[in-house]
């Protein structure tokens, strides 16, 4: 995290997610992300949103075509 990485409120992870506002809230309880207390009130760094998305991502299987022969 830098200093100028911006700080999301769950509402906005949610929506760039495209989840409702309650899964931010689980990963935070459940500290599977990282998030900054500012306060009372919790925010989570656009970047730790980014290595989420990221450490999650699956890439597609590309298959040969003498592979799909065998299998048939």
């Amino acid at each position: 995290m830098t200093t100028l990485d911006p700080l999301l409120t769950t509402a906005q992870a949610a929506e760039l997610l495209g989840t409702t506002e309650r899964f931010p809230r689980r990963l935070i309880a459940e500290r599977r992300i990282t998030f900054v207390k500012v306060g009372r009130h919790v925010r989570i760094p656009a970047s730790a949103l980014a290595e989420f998305i990221a450490a999650r991502t699956v890439q597609p299987v590309t298959v040969r075509r003498t592979q799909l022969r065998r299998a048939a």
